[in-house]
């Protein structure tokens, strides 16, 4: 589990013994260093999520405990034991005092600190919380699940509000892009699914990539996601209308875990199974004009490197990628379908 800190190079990161690191990272050699660790949970560490204001780090584990630590020293400062009933798989922090968790059973809890409970509990969905996001006002809570429904939850009010209609496969993770106007959603089955934000009881268009699974999702700017799949690529995709743009980097053979970026968008961090933590220049991504018009290209070709780095040590491990998206006819119609990367 990663987290960038949302004003500093900071990079916090867990791991299956339960451990949790904070490190200060730059772009110059030798200059990344630990700055303390933590081996407070008894079992692997699912998740780590930064407060807004930076000062504290949630961290969740399989064995069922909420942690927060202070950023500064590493120090434990509140610990809620027997939080779920399941192992926990994601936090989510909504404001300095409110914070959300999903567990493995299909729980989600929403906690106040200044009350230390919850102030929310609901089990609707019937597999493990894979994901959570919330709106910018910190009022609409969005659950994605491995029962392939997205669930929203009103924060304010306290109480769930829908279901989504179940998709293909485990929804794996959910964003919002277009300014919140639409939410995505990546699968298993290595589809990304898109709702309008007033009708998420089904999806309005769906976009399959020529990746095996979409395991973790992060958007980059308003229409552009990198996504990190079970063969090691992380690509980056336009949506609306919807191309993959090419690979941004790669843990060779190795799955994508998890990817984060830092706030102002410019590097990707990813972790895979290797126990490494890689860091990709996205800045390029920001400025990319993707139009509707689509030009004519090789059918199959293989997928853009986007910038020297991305293709790593073994170019010809791309041979076989092949950067197309399956045409699906969508309720939105027309915008999913091939992708628009040229090979040069």
């Amino acid at each position: 589990a990663i987290a960038l800190h949302p004003a500093r190079p900071l990079l916090a990161a867990g791991d299956v013994d339960g451990d949790v690191y904070l490190y200060s990272y730059s772009c110059t050699e030798g200059e990344n260093r630990q700055l303390w660790s933590s081996g407070h949970h008894l079992k692997s560490c699912r998740d780590v999520a930064f407060s807004q204001d930076g000062q504290k780090l949630f961290t969740v584990s399989k064995d069922k405990s909420i942690h927060i630590l202070t950023v500064e020293e590493g120090r434990l400062e509140t610990r809620f034991p027997k939080a779920h009933e399941s192992a926990l798989n994601c936090v989510l922090p909504i404001d300095n005092h409110i914070f959300a968790t999903g567990d493995d059973g299909g729980a989600v809890k929403v906690w106040d600190l200044r009350r230390g409970s919850a102030i929310l509990e609901a089990r609707q969905q019937e597999e493990y919380i894979s994901a959570m996001t919330v709106d910018g006002n910190g009022k609409i809570l969005l659950t994605a699940s491995g029962d392939g429904t997205l669930g929203v939850f009103n924060v304010k009010r306290r109480r769930f509000e829908l279901l989504s209609e179940p998709q293909n496969g485990d929804l794996t993770s959910v964003v919002l892009m277009k300014r919140g106007r639409k939410v995505a959603c990546g699968s298993s089955e290595g589809t990304i699914y898109l709702f309008n934000w007033d009708g998420f009881g089904a999806a309005s268009d769906r976009f399959a990539l020529r990746a095996e699974t979409i395991d973790c999702m992060v958007p980059i700017t308003d229409s552009i996601v990198c996504v990190g799949s079970l063969d090691g690529v992380i690509r980056a995709v336009n949506v609306l209308p919807n191309r993959v743009l090419g690979c941004v980097g790669q843990h060779l053979g190795e799955p994508i875990e998890q990817l984060a970026v830092a706030a102002d968008g410019k590097l990707l961090a990813s972790s895979g199974h290797d126990q490494k933590v890689k860091f990709w220049d996205v800045s390029a991504l920001g400025s990319m004009v993707v139009d509707d018009y689509r030009r004519k290209k090789k059918k199959g070709g293989p997928l853009r490197a986007l910038s020297s780095k991305a293709l790593g040590s073994g170019e010809d491990f791309f041979a076989d990628l092949r950067d197309e998206a399956e045409p699906e006819t969508a309720a939105a119609g027309g915008d999913s379908g091939d992708s628009d990367s040229d090979s040069d």
